[in-house]
C-alpha cells in the first residue's frame, strides 16, 4: 500500500479523491479514522494563477473559518513537504448528487446562506460541485480555496450554472468522464 507523510507522520492511501488546480486530495487512514491528506502540486493551470499554494491554502483556511463556512478541520501542515492533513467528511459531493438526479432540496438555500456570509465578507470561493460533500443534512466546503468578491465569479453568475442538470453541466460530464 502506498503511504503519504504530513510532518513525518504516515499516513495509508486508500485512494484518490480528487485532483484540483492547486493539488491531489487523497483518502488515508490514521490508524482506526479515517482522514485527507492534501499535497499540493506545480502543474500548470491555464485559468488561475498560484502564489505560494500552501501559504495560500493556511491563510484562506483561516479566512473561511472566520467567516463561519462549514468545512473539514486543518488538523496539521506540514510545510516543506507541501502537504495538509484535514479531517474526512463522508458523504456524496454534490457533483455526484447532481448527476443521479438527488440533490437534496436543502442544498441550494444552504449554499445561499453560506453566499451571504462570504459576500458580506467581500468573499467567493470555489462553488464546482466537487468542492462540497453532504453528510446528515448538512453541506460541507470540502475546499479551502477562497479570493476576493467578484460578481462574475459568485454563486449566482458562476456557481449555480453547475448545481443542476444544465448544459454546462452535462458538458463538464461528456468532457471528463
Amino acid at each position: 500500500m502506498d503511504k503519504i507523510a504530513v510532518n513525518q507522520k504516515e499516513f495509508e492511501i486508500i485512494k484518490l479523491l480528487g485532483k484540483g488546480k492547486g493539488g491531489y486530495s487523497y483518502l488515508c487512514k490514521d490508524g482506526q479514522k479515517q482522514v485527507v491528506v492534501k499535497k499540493i502540486h506545480h502543474e500548470p493551470c491555464s485559468y488561475y494563477t498560484f502564489g505560494n499554494k500552501i501559504e495560500s491554502e493556511c491563510n484562506d483556511y483561516q479566512r473561511l473559518s472566520n467567516i463561519g463556512v462549514l468545512m473539514p478541520k486543518m488538523l496539521d501542515v506540514d510545510k516543506a513537504k507541501e502537504t495538509i492533513l484535514k479531517e474526512y467528511i463522508d458523504g456524496p459531493t454534490v457533483y455526484d448528487l447532481v448527476k443521479q438526479d438527488c440533490l437534496p432540496e436543502f442544498a441550494v438555500p444552504f449554499i445561499k446562506e453560506i453566499c451571504q456570509k462570504l459576500y458580506a465578507s467581500n468573499t467567493n470561493i470555489d462553488y464546482f460541485p466537487t468542492n462540497f460533500v453532504v453528510q446528515e443534512n448538512q453541506l460541507y466546503y470540502v475546499d479551502y480555496e477562497c479570493n476576493d468578491y467578484m460578481q462574475e465569479w459568485n454563486f449566482e453568475n458562476w456557481g449555480i450554472k453547475y448545481w443542476s442538470k444544465t448544459p454546462e453541466f452535462l458538458q463538464y460530464v461528456k468532457d471528463h468522464e
